[in-house]
């Protein structure tokens, strides 16, 4: 079913055919800056300048399954935005599989799918229908939509008997399911999670983390996994990066990275690198809220 998929879009079949060397992500001093009010009863400019992100720079080979690791506003989710042209970027650059994000984002757009924390839907629609739409967006037939989606619904374990229900009818977890469902119904070249497994109860998440693996085995997927799960990282990634604060601290294999900070688990080396835990609050989780608006159909 996957290559039937492939077949429909020539680009991706152009990628899966390309040069095996050439990176998936290439970004160089990416950067975002974003407008944000100032604390209540602060002095000077009512607003100001905060980078989202703080020129990071990075490749991802073809075939591979990167994790950002990050607390809630450290940049993750901006990256992501941006890497799926749904933002703009005030500096730098960032291509995908040799397309850059800003100038040629139509072709971007065709070799990826994204899943995050806060899918959009039509939630009057239900799940079967969501997906139908967005396979017709994607320019699927009719009759591979129809073979596809119980497939993929199947493979997110999301109950048959809830199909037809309207998404407004459905829990957290389950509409993120269907999130993922959407996201890899087109089977895409660059796959971008967003915390893909919160509010999923611990047999789902597990459900999913293995069907990640299986979509970058058998469909040579390339995975860009943000999440401040420490264990889903540690599981699904060959590399594992830090960002706080918009600055990619460190971007290495498990191992490297314990080793780089001498600490015994991946939780050490994060509060090693950062100075901080993922229980500690951190002012830039605003930033989060200032991204509501760009937020689409296909978030």
């Amino acid at each position: 079913m996957t290559e039937s998929l492939h077949v429909l879009n020539p680009l991706v079949t152009q990628v899966m055919t390309g040069a095996a060397d050439a990176f998936a992500v290439d970004v160089v001093a990416l950067r975002k800056e974003f407008r944000r009010k100032a604390p209540r009863g602060a002095s000077g400019p009512r607003r100001r300048v905060v980078a989202a992100l703080d020129g990071i720079s990075f490749t991802m080979a073809r075939g591979e399954t990167v994790a950002i690791l990050g607390q809630n506003g450290s940049g993750k989710s901006t990256l992501v935005r941006l890497l799926s042209t749904l933002l703009l970027p005030d500096g730098g650059s960032a291509r995908v599989f040799g397309h850059d994000v800003q100038r040629s984002s139509r072709a971007v757009r065709r070799l990826v799918n994204r899943v995050s924390v806060e899918a959009s839907f039509f939630k009057k629609m239900s799940a079967v229908e969501n997906l139908s739409y967005a396979a017709r967006f994607y320019g699927m037939s009719p009759a591979t939509t129809r073979a596809a989606i119980p497939h993929i619904l199947a493979k997110v374990s999301f109950p048959t008997n809830r199909r037809g229900e309207p998404m407004e009818n459905l829990s957290r977890g389950m509409q993120q399911k269907v999130a993922l469902a959407r996201a890899l119904l087109t089977a895409p070249v660059l796959l971008l999670l967003d915390e893909p497994t919160t509010g999923l109860d611990p047999r789902s998440k597990l459900e999913v983390q293995e069907f990640i693996k299986e979509m970058r085995r058998e469909h040579d997927a390339t995975i860009l996994l943000c999440t401040h799960d420490l264990a889903e990282a540690e599981v699904l990634a060959g590399r594992v990066g830090i960002i706080d604060r918009g600055r990619l601290l460190r971007l290495e294999p498990v191992e490297s990275l314990r080793a780089a900070y001498g600490a015994r688990t991946l939780e050490e080396a994060f509060f090693a690198a950062t100075g901080r835990t993922f229980a500690d609050d951190t002012e830039d989780a605003a930033l989060d809220d200032d991204l509501d608006d760009e937020r689409g159909v296909f978030g």
